[in-house]
């Protein structure tokens, strides 16, 4: 969810409870949006992390380690000049804006004492942190806003602070019971957002979804007891294949995999942690997938003038056909004949037209014939073995495409360097290129106990099946589409671990997203690889085949 208005109630209480006479002893910049306040309290030292990053500005409680430029920014040295020693003395939320002051005293040069307020204003691409001075005037700004940008208010040094615009809207943790919106349009997230300060797209779904499960009970009332949670924080993430989701508490309204954590600030290092990985997946899993893209529309434009020309050397037979005739009839034959009609032997001596070139003699005529029929016979074979390639092609593209949607970034990563080892990607930094360190193979347990291995990819796939296992082991695959190999280390499975270990495999497959899913199995003795074939290529005999439902699998590596 956003970080509205309702969190951050949540939030400032949290870091109330936490910083609240707390002393600021190291101040840091890791970037052109965040401040890194290192805050001392009661021998604990507590990561304030500040952001006003357009798409994830926030105030939190961290522990992570950031890391930090070679030299500190402007605003983190005015930041260092003024706040460096500064006590802690109130956190507050101005109504239920997107804001969060932190009240601040320090001691300046000659011993005097002044409160200085750091206020984090969270709203999307004008977010801002900005340092304001005891008489309200601002001493810098992260992001500084002249007066012809924002006609409301300058946000520079030296000018008066003034809080965002008013929003002639009601506070939803001020309101009574009886409250209704002014609006004669039916509930909606809209009708809402309008009306309550602070209210997020989730929030207001939140409301809605209430409101429509307990149709008896007032609205007002329903607010209420939603604003009531957020004094008494769950803080739980909520999880689907495609999106994440962070709340102060379970929504009821948000479906998927729910995850609860001890404190806000814990939630939101692992959400963005895990934002930022699916951020790197799609962002490398994009490149990887222009390329492969692009290697299956050549690879599938050449196939198809393929078989074209494969279509057109079908007719070698005929050219054969009328050598023959020529041949064996040139005592009929007389010269500068531009054609014959000569009796075909092999189909009841039906006359067949056959076309002559006036200036060659009837014998270099029938010549003529058996060059063309030998060129092409010689063509299809080319053409065919060319087609074979194309489609071992296909094959290897296909299966990179597959692993994308499973694979995390440090395992996109190898892919790529697959992909510039085979030659579809080149490297423009080859000197200076790092050598990325090989990740070991899935692991998961069986019913009975025995190791289940899983190839990351088609190379690792290849070392998995080909020098890693035991010949007597099990080795299974999903039936003719894209997938990992997967070994059921033992010789002795019983039909709950080949069926563990082949619900695995449709998970790792192209089919993960099928209901019953083929998947064959063998032993690794029967699995070969052929000489010169594509990583994660193999030939397999003696198989048999279950059909299965993928394993349920939370890619969390």
């Amino acid at each position: 969810m956003s970080f509205d208005g309702m969190f951050t109630h949540s939030m400032t209480h949290e870091l109330k409870d936490t910083l609240t006479q707390g002393k600021i002893n190291k101040i840091q910049q890791p970037s052109d949006y965040e401040v890194l306040l290192t805050i001392r309290k009661q021998g604990q030292n507590h990561k304030l992390l500040l952001s006003a990053h357009p798409d994830f500005a926030r105030a939190q409680l961290s522990q992570v380690d950031y890391p930090m430029p070679d030299t500190p920014p402007n605003f983190c040295m005015v930041l260092r000049k003024y706040l460096k020693g500064a006590l802690v003395i109130a956190v507050d939320q101005y109504e239920n804006d997107r804001v969060i002051r932190l009240e601040l005293l320090r001691t300046d040069e000659i011993g005097d004492q002044q409160k200085l307020t750091l206020v984090v204003e969270m709203m999307g691409r004008h977010s801002n942190i900005i340092l304001v001075g005891h008489q309200g005037q601002i001493l810098d700004v992260i992001k500084r806003v002249p007066l012809y940008q924002n006609r409301y208010r300058t946000l520079l040094p030296g000018a008066s602070y003034q809080l965002p615009p008013y929003q002639n809207k009601a506070n939803p943790f001020k309101i009574g019971s009886d409250w209704q919106p002014t609006s004669q349009q039916n509930l909606s997230r809209q009708v809402l957002q309008q009306e309550l300060m602070g209210l997020g797209r989730e929030s207001a779904d939140e409301i809605i979804f209430r409101a429509q499960s307990n149709p008896d009970k007032a609205l007002g009332q329903i607010i209420q007891e939603f604003c009531q949670a957020f004094d008494q924080p769950q803080p739980c993430l909520t999880g689907t294949d495609k999106k994440l989701e962070f709340t102060a508490f379970p929504y009821l309204s948000l479906t998927g995999d729910k995850e609860t954590y001890a404190s806000l600030g814990q939630l939101l290092d692992v959400y963005y942690a895990r934002h930022t990985e699916r951020q790197q997946v799609q962002e490398i899993g994009q490149q990887i997938d222009q390329v492969t893209q692009r290697e299956l529309k050549h690879q599938r434009k050449k196939q198809k003038n393929l078989r074209k020309d494969l279509e057109k050397s079908q007719k070698a037979d005929h050219y054969q056909l009328l050598g023959e005739l020529l041949t064996s009839n040139l005592y009929q034959l007389q010269g500068n004949q531009a054609s014959v009609d000569l009796p075909n032997y092999y189909d009841d001596n039906r006359l067949v037209h056959i076309p002559l070139k006036a200036e060659l003699s009837p014998a270099e005529n029938a010549q003529a014939y058996y060059q063309k029929y030998n060129k092409l016979t010689k063509s299809r074979s080319h053409i065919q073995e060319q087609l074979a390639k194309s489609q071992e092609e296909i094959d290897y593209l296909e299966s990179i495409q597959a692993q994308i949607e499973w694979s995390n970034p440090k395992e996109l990563e190898l892919v790529r360097e697959e992909l510039k080892e085979e030659g579809y990607i080149k490297d423009r930094k080859k000197k200076t290129h790092k050598r990325i360190k090989p990740l070991k193979p899935r692991q998961f347990t069986s019913p009975s106990g025995y190791t289940i291995k899983v190839g990351r990819n088609n190379k690792q796939n290849d070392q998995l099946t080909m020098r890693q296992a035991n010949k007597n082991h099990y080795w299974f695959h999903v039936k003719d589409v894209p997938g990992s190999h997967v070994i059921l280390e033992t010789d002795q499975a019983s039909d709950d671990d080949i069926l563990e270990a082949a619900s695995i495999a449709a998970h790792y497959s192209k089919s993960r997203h099928s209901n019953n899913v083929p998947v064959d199995y063998t032993q690794v003795k029967d699995v070969k690889k052929p000489n010169g074939a594509k990583p994660g290529f193999v030939n397999y005999f003696n198989q048999k085949t279950v059909f299965v439902k993928p394993a349920q699998i939370a890619n969390k590596e």
